[in-house]
């Protein structure tokens, strides 16, 4: 009882609630997320994001003018989580290639993570088209539109995403994340399970349904779901981190690091 009312306290409390939005706004901490506005546009293979920064920049600063470059080195830098110079460089990549979808979806993403949420809404809303859409982005502008408490009409581009690619997990779980925010935790966990069902689901979406049951109360089914198909050693990071999300009792407001959320808009 006393678990449940902790539980109860924290879902009701601005700090979580402030914590999911962080999420939201794509600052994961156990792991990235799926999905990709622009799948042809890798930055590196190199998994090293230093490297890839590295690599990037130098194509970048050869050719400035090219757009494939400078869309590279933006994705980069978010990667290393290097925001700012992200939004700064793809502003004025967009500025010189003003019809480049894949340069106006990575913007958008870049603005999503300094937390310019209507802005980047806006510029997603330019990288396609009502003839042409795009389930990713359609997918992100719902995560926007999430981080700026507008949830109902998030979840229309969430089943405006989920008529082009049904069950797509990445875009369930945005879904089951936004009842999250709305504090509609049945509903979440609904939502969440059918992401976790998909053959398609990973690692991320498992996090977050592990997080939604333990938010519920039932802490060793949570357990079970953040180990399956780990190595021991990231079993057990990924439940001590999902303890750590559920024992904020002493001092909800304090830095326990943001919510791994799978994909709400981070797509590459």
């Amino acid at each position: 009882m006393r678990q449940q009312s902790i539980l109860a306290r924290l879902l009701a409390s601005a700090a979580l609630t402030a914590i999911l939005a962080a999420g939201l706004g794509g600052c994961q901490t156990m792991s990235d997320v799926t999905g990709s506005l622009s799948p042809k546009a890798t930055a590196t293979p190199d998994s090293d994001p230093r490297r890839a920064v590295e690599v990037t920049g130098e194509r970048y600063r050869a050719d400035p003018k090219n757009a494939e470059a400078a869309l590279a080195y933006g994705q980069a830098l978010r990667a290393a989580g290097q925001r700012s110079q992200a939004a700064a460089l793809l502003e004025q990549a967009t500025l010189a290639h003003p019809g480049d979808k894949a340069l106006l979806a990575g913007y958008g993403r870049a603005l999503a993570d300094n937390g310019n949420f209507q802005q980047a809404f806006d510029i997603l809303s330019r990288a396609h088209s009502p003839d042409n859409p795009d389930w990713r982005i359609l997918s992100v502008q719902g995560t926007a539109l999430d981080q700026l408490g507008r949830h109902d009409e998030a979840r229309g581009y969430y089943a405006s995403a989920l008529k082009i690619m049904p069950d797509e997990p990445s875009v369930l779980s945005n879904l089951g994340l936004s009842y999250v925010l709305s504090k509609d935790l049945p509903k979440a966990e609904e939502i969440l399970r059918r992401a976790y069902a998909s053959a398609r689901a990973d690692a991320r979406v498992r996090q977050n349904l592990a997080l939604v049951v333990g938010l519920r109360g039932h802490f060793a089914e949570a357990e079970s779901i953040v180990k399956a198909d780990l190595p021991a050693d990231e079993a057990a990071a990924n439940v001590a981190y999902l303890k750590q999300m559920l024992s904020r009792k002493d001092n909800p407001g304090g830095g326990a690091g943001k919510i791994p959320v799978a994909s709400l808009n981070r797509p590459d």
